[in-house]
């Protein structure tokens, strides 16, 4: 029986999975890369070594599961942008993290130009520098790299297009349409670059690459790599990777992924939406990974945030420990935690809004901050969903979770009774890796259709059990903590 292999190459680290055609995990390797902050609010990648430590991942995978699959399936970190020569492979400038916020002051331009409504219009996103265009403008200010872009000897793209090329030597230039999706280049009803929007941005088109459905078969590995070649049958940014593991490929099936930050879709089907006020529009993967579209919403700091009380606090040991400490105490002690270290994404879209931890007294304990962690993802998570509530005949009967926070009961049995709705979470949690194998097995023949990739997930169900008047409490509570980051934004006192 056949299997795909998977790679996830994520924020942190790259993890590498084989999957088998029953969807059992046949071998695993992970790698950590480094973070780099050269200055306040820039977050940047060395992309030679995102390449190396997905090979040394994808290595480690080959060689535990000790059998050849049928093919490899890419999914990847979002709108970071990677430049590189097309001749010698070699990166030409640092890769800009979608985490960034040094184009901050541009997209403060746009919005006031009044570009944001043909942006809006056009790509389903809003002016903020979390996106690819104004990090991909940022790079080619340098005179020297905007001529070798003119010339043609200079290719860009988003990190599965960066891993792509290095993996076939160079001969293919691809991005899917999820990854082309959140660029603010990419119009999501013509299905291709817009040429005014690549002019707002002064992009050349030839710099970028063609782009290509999420699953069937774009070219082979290079046999150098891994001592044989793999068809590269499968491509999708992680979110909608996630949503295609879920299975949420019928309208008002949501899923909502717990890494470095929180993302929440909802499946919308094959007509494009039109998003409520702050809530994004994106393209996602139908059941036989056609193109399709979805409603998201972003939190940019989830995971990061407990990353943080770990690395930067010292007041725990490992991100497990954070769900005994949780239930050590029976609330947060007044404390509100709003880890806006890199803005607030949806529904504020306020890059300049910064972290605040509110309501500390003596008796606030590491418990205590530890809890409001955790909240602190459950109530922004929840904002995403009361965000889309506007959406046109939208229905969410349950969320479905994923990503390493989803593994806390504890939490996601706060975020079932936050949310007033269930949340169930599958017996296989990595969905973003098992989403590129799906996409990848379908183009390949290893499944027949998504019913049979997805017929053996189960579920863990957490129903909720807060009261209304209780729900309502905790949200008022949420809401005053966001108020006190949107005012160091504003430079206004909190509740002016």
């Amino acid at each position: 029986m056949p299997s795909i292999l998977a790679l996830d190459q994520g924020t942190t680290g790259s993890t590498a999975l084989v999957i088998h055609q029953d969807g059992s995990v046949l071998g695993r390797g992970y790698r950590e890369f480094t973070q780099h902050f050269p200055q306040p609010g820039w977050v940047e990648h060395d992309p030679d070594e995102i390449f190396r430590v997905s090979l040394d991942a994808i290595r480690e995978a080959l060689a535990s599961a000790g059998e050849r699959p049928a093919g490899l399936g890419i999914t990847n970190q979002r709108e970071t942008v990677v430049l590189w020569d097309r001749r010698t492979l070699q990166p030409v400038a640092p890769a800009i993290v979608w985490q960034d916020r040094r184009t901050s002051a541009r997209c403060r331009e746009l919005r006031q130009s009044g570009a944001e409504k043909l942006l809006r219009s056009r790509t389903g996103l809003v002016a903020d520098p979390y996106f690819s265009a104004t990090k991909l403008e940022w790079l080619l200010r340098d005179p020297e790299i905007r001529r070798r872009a003119g010339r043609g000897e200079l290719a860009a793209g988003t990190v599965e297009s960066w891993l792509v090329a290095r993996l076939t030597g160079g001969r293919v230039h691809v991005s899917d349409h999820t990854n082309a999706s959140r660029t603010l280049l990419y119009d999501l009803r013509a299905r291709d670059w817009h040429p005014e929007l690549l002019g707002i941005f002064g992009i050349p088109r030839e710099l970028l690459p063609a782009v290509v459905p999420s699953s069937g078969v774009v070219g082979e590995s290079d046999p150098s790599h891994f001592g044989l070649p793999l068809p590269i049958a499968g491509l999708a940014g992680d979110q909608q990777s996630a949503l295609f593991g879920q299975g949420c490929c019928r309208e008002g099936l949501a899923k909502n992924t717990y890494g470095t930050g929180a993302f929440l879709l909802v499946y919308r089907g094959g007509k494009l939406p039109q998003p409520p006020e702050g809530v994004l529009a994106t393209a996602a993967c139908g059941p036989s990974g056609e193109p399709a579209y979805a409603l998201e919403g972003s939190v940019f700091i989830a995971g990061a945030a407990v990353q943080w009380l770990r690395d930067g606090l010292g007041i725990i040991g490992t991100a497990a420990d954070t769900e005994a400490l949780a239930r050590s105490v029976p609330d947060t002690g007044g404390v509100t935690f709003v880890p806006a270290f890199v803005g607030l994404g949806t529904p504020h879209w306020e890059p300049e809004a910064r972290g605040t931890i509110t309501g500390i007294t003596r008796g606030t304990t590491r418990a205590h901050l530890v809890r409001a962690a955790l909240e602190s993802i459950v109530h922004s998570s929840a904002e995403l969903l009361a965000a889309m509530a506007g959406a046109e005949g939208l229905e969410v009967p349950a969320l479905r979770v994923d990503g390493g926070a989803a593994a806390n009961d504890w939490m996601m049995q706060h975020q079932a009774d936050i949310l007033g709705i269930p949340v169930e979470r599958p017996d296989m949690v990595e969905t973003t890796a098992l989403g590129a194998a799906g996409l990848a097995g379908l183009a390949l023949g290893v499944w027949g259709g998504s019913a049979e990739f997805l017929a053996r997930r189960r579920f863990t169900r957490f129903e909720p059990r807060m009261s209304p008047e209780e729900r309502r409490r905790r949200h008022d509570d949420w809401e005053r903590g966001v108020a006190a980051a949107l005012a160091w934004a504003r430079r206004e006192p909190a509740g002016a």
